[in-house]
C-alpha cells in the first residue's frame, strides 16, 4: 500500500508539470499505462509466494474445503462482518486523507495540486517505515491492542486534522497531511494477520478476502464521495470529521467483539508445527 501510494502521488506530481490542460486531457494516461508494469511485478511476486506450513499440512491431511466461500459464509458470518467493520477507521479515513484532500485543498483551500500530492507522498514515505514497525509491535503487545490504539488515535485526530487544513497555512497543512496516515499505519500493520487469524487455515483465504473486500465496498470507495457531499451540503468540514469519528467508534466495537486470534497450529521448533487440541478445532468447526 505505501509503495503504491508513493508511486501514484509521485507520478501525478511529475506529470502535472505538463503545460496547459495537457495532464487533464491526455497526460493522466501515461502513469495509468505505466501501472501495467506494476501489475506484472505483483503477479510475478504472487506466483513466487509459497504456501504456509499450516496450509501445506491441511493439504497433506486432505482437509482442504472444496467450496471454501460457501463454507466460510455458513460457518463464520459473524467473523466476516466483524472483519469488515473493524476496517472502517482504517479504510474510510485513508481515502479522505489521500484522495478527498486533493480536491478539498485545491477547490476550498486554494493550494496547488503539486503541493498536496507532494504532502501525501510524504505521508506514504513515512508509512514505508511505520507499517512494518507497527506490525512488529503488534507481535509484542497483541494485534487487537495495537489495532484499537490506531482506531482511538484516528478518533482523536479527526477534528485536529481539519483544523490544521483550515488554517490555510502551508506548513500546518503539510504537517497535517504528512502525519495523517500514522494512525492508519497502526491499524494497517497488524490488520492482515488480525483478520486472517480469525478464520481457520482451511477457510482463511476466503474468509479474510470476503471481509476485507466488503469493507472496501462500504467504507473505502464511498468515502471521498460522501465527504464531498457532506462538505457541499453543510458548507463545513466538521460533518466529515464526525463521519470519521463514527467510523472509529464502529472499528473499536468490532475489534472488541472479534474473537482473540487462535492459530490452528503452534510452533514447537523452527519449521515444525503441531495441531492444537480438539477444543480449539471445535471452535472453528475443523475436522479432527
Amino acid at each position: 500500500m505505501p509503495i503504491g501510494l508513493l508511486l501514484s502521488t509521485g507520478a501525478v506530481s511529475l506529470f502535472s508539470h505538463m503545460t496547459g490542460s495537457g495532464f487533464e486531457s491526455w497526460g493522466w494516461r501515461i502513469p495509468f499505462l505505466l501501472s501495467i508494469l506494476l501489475v506484472g511485478l505483483g503477479l510475478w511476486i504472487r506466483l513466487g509466494v509459497l504456501d504456509s506450513p499450516m496450509f501445506k499440512r491441511e493439504v497433506e491431511n486432505k482437509t482442504v474445503e472444496r467450496a471454501p466461500v460457501l463454507e466460510v459464509i455458513r460457518r463464520h458470518p459473524r467473523e466476516i462482518l466483524l472483519s469488515a467493520m473493524l476496517r472502517m477507521s482504517e479504510q474510510m479515513p485513508f481515502y479522505i486523507f489521500t484522495v478527498f484532500v486533493l480536491e478539498y485543498g485545491v477547490d476550498d483551500l486554494g493550494f496547488k495540486k503539486k503541493f498536496l500530492t507532494n504532502s501525501v507522498a510524504g505521508a506514504a514515505a513515512l508509512a514505508l517505515f511505520f507499517v512494518p514497525l507497527f506490525g512488529h509491535l503488534s507481535d509484542k503487545i497483541g494485534r487487537k491492542r495495537m489495532y484499537m490504539i490506531g482506531a482511538a488515535l484516528t478518533f482523536a485526530w479527526a477534528i485536529p486534522y481539519f483544523a490544521l487544513l483550515n488554517t490555510r497555512d502551508a506548513t500546518l497543512v503539510a504537517l497535517g497531511i504528512v502525519v495523517s496516515l500514522i494512525p492508519h499505519n497502526m491499524q494497517y500493520g497488524p490488520q492482515a494477520a488480525l483478520i486472517a487469524e480469525t478464520f481457520p487455515t482451511r477457510l482463511r483465504y476466503s474468509g479474510a478476502g470476503i471481509g476485507y473486500q466488503l469493507a472496501s465496498v462500504v467504507a473505502g470507495g464511498p468515502a471521498p464521495l460522501l465527504a464531498t457531499y457532506l462538505l457541499h451540503t453543510f458548507d463545513s468540514s466538521l460533518p466529515i470529521a464526525l463521519y470519521i469519528l463514527a467510523g472509529a467508534v464502529v472499528t473499536i466495537i468490532a475489534t472488541l467483539l472479534l474473537p482473540e486470534p487462535v492459530r490452528d497450529f503452534e510452533r514447537t521448533s523452527p519449521g515444525r508445527f503441531v495441531r492444537k487440541d480438539a477444543r480449539e478445532r471445535e471452535r472453528f468447526g475443523a475436522p479432527g
